[in-house]
């Protein structure tokens, strides 16, 4: 059995306790340093996760893993009434609250400390889902799935954004060279945590993507399934139904 990547390999504690610990501890440099880290491409993917979660109008939208809730604030332009950031670190939520303050969306975006693998909302409430760069964190994939499942209206959209590794060379080889060397080195540069962008940069590396993950969303009942890499396959977007 393959052991799970964790961010403190010396601690005891569980997966989930480890990554909400870890983000709490970047949480006020989470944003810039991601800026920096993805060379800012990672907004143009986000726009392609609202275009696609816009064509479906929906009202209600819970995004998962939210952290700072850049896409929560991004899916207000979707039109949707209400719409929730969930997340197991309150450093991250915290700075995520101020952000939707200071744009005056608080009445339409709420954001909620809670576990993605246990969602605390009723079966069948939402009309969409989103996760982006949060899913390779949960404990358990497919119990997190699972309950995202079950609390999408039937037809309800699940939109996935997640890394991924290029196939073809030199685009494989020189993202293992970032991820793996550049990556660590600058979150050791600009983070109190040490570890936190070497647990990221291995757990981007590892996660399955394409067609594994498709079965995955397959195997725990979705329909529908797209796949849509993004910058010659360095991340993927993941487009699923409730049946």
């Amino acid at each position: 059995m393959t052991k799970p990547i964790i961010p403190y390999k010396d601690s005891e504690a569980s997966k989930k306790e480890q990554v909400s610990q870890m983000f709490d501890a970047i949480s006020t440099r989470y944003d810039g340093l991601n800026r920096v880290i993805s060379m800012g491409i990672d907004v143009s993917w986000r726009k392609k996760v609202l275009a696609l979660v816009q064509s479906s109008k929906p009202s209600k939208i819970i995004d998962l893993a939210t952290g700072t809730g850049d896409l929560a604030l991004l899916m207000t332009q979707t039109g949707a009434t209400e719409i929730i950031g969930l997340d197991i670190s309150k450093g991250m939520l915290a700075v995520g609250v101020e952000k939707i303050r200071k744009q005056q969306l608080s009445d339409v975006i709420q954001m909620v400390y809670g576990d993605s693998e246990n969602i605390p909302y009723d079966t069948n409430y939402f009309d969409a889902a989103t996760v982006a760069f949060g899913i390779r964190n949960f404990e358990n994939l497919h119990q997190g799935l699972t309950d995202i499942l079950r609390v999408l209206k039937p037809g309800g959209q699940l939109v996935i954004l997640e890394t991924s590794v290029p196939t073809r060379f030199p685009f494989k080889q020189g993202y293992f060279f970032y991820t793996r060397l550049i990556l660590p080195l600058i979150g050791k540069l600009f983070s109190k945590d040490r570890a936190a962008y070497g647990y990221l940069s291995e757990s981007a590396a590892q996660f399955p993507y394409g067609d594994a993950l498709k079965a995955i969303l397959a195997q725990n009942g979705y329909t529908n399934i797209q796949i849509f890499p993004q910058s010659l396959g360095v991340a993927t977007i993941y487009q699923a139904y409730k049946p």
